[in-house]
């Protein structure tokens, strides 16, 4: 799956209209498209390393070191529309491709990943305690059997919440981070809670669900 979706971006990317298109990219993106172009040969970094954005500000595994460093590779894994899912380590090309896009090959990035990522991750999740942080489009991509989910809510002073749009990430991040690098094992969602307590977040338990609660 891998190789075909990688052939057909560095295929699209040689028509930059269509690319624009399917990747919802501007004409002043055309570096997106470039860089595509170059998947098979453009150098690699660890995958922790290579994507950014709100959540990865938060996570800041650059400046880990140490034991936390070596639990953080070990632990976490990166949702990609590209290459399904990736350790830590793994070394990843600069590309554009989101698990909203629309390739011109037709059928969605959800329906042509899930019948492979799905026997793999229910695996995973059959001998070790998954926490799922990612967004609805790449969870989409490949569901893991009773993972541990995360909302974020903003509480205002009436009692009243509301879920977060966009700094959900980073509060997301952060919890990434402390799971990450924490010497504790957990083994249910009541760990994750017990542990993200600890480093002061609130956070409220409903079975394998947990909400992390901010003053709105």
């Amino acid at each position: 799956m891998r190789k075909e979706l990688v052939d057909e971006l560095v295929e699209l990317a040689a028509d930059p209209a269509a690319s624009r298109s399917a990747l919802g990219l501007s004409a002043a993106q055309d570096a997106e498209i470039a860089r595509n172009a170059a998947l098979w040969t453009s150098p690699t970094m660890p995958a922790l390393h290579r994507y950014t954005g709100v959540l990865y500000d938060a996570l800041d595994a650059g400046s880990l070191r140490g034991a936390g460093a070596a639990r953080a590779r070990e632990r976490l894994a990166v949702g990609s529309a590209l290459f399904g899912l990736l350790r830590a380590d793994d070394p990843v090309p600069a590309y554009r491709l989101s698990a909203g896009s629309a390739l011109p090959s037709g059928g969605t990035l959800a329906s042509r990943w899930k019948p492979v990522l799905e026997p793999e991750l229910g695996a995973v999740a059959a001998t070790d305690l998954v926490v799922d942080l990612r967004s609805g489009s790449y969870a989409s991509l490949g569901r893991v059997p009773g993972a541990v989910t995360v909302t974020v809510l903003a509480e205002r002073p009436d009692g009243s919440r509301s879920v977060v749009s966009h700094f959900n990430k980073a509060h997301k991040g952060r919890l990434a981070r402390v799971l990450a690098t924490t010497r504790a094992e957990p083994r249910d969602a009541a760990g994750v809670a017990a542990i993200a307590r600890r480093a002061g977040m609130r956070v409220e338990r409903k079975a394998d669900a947990l909400e992390i609660v901010l003053p709105a």
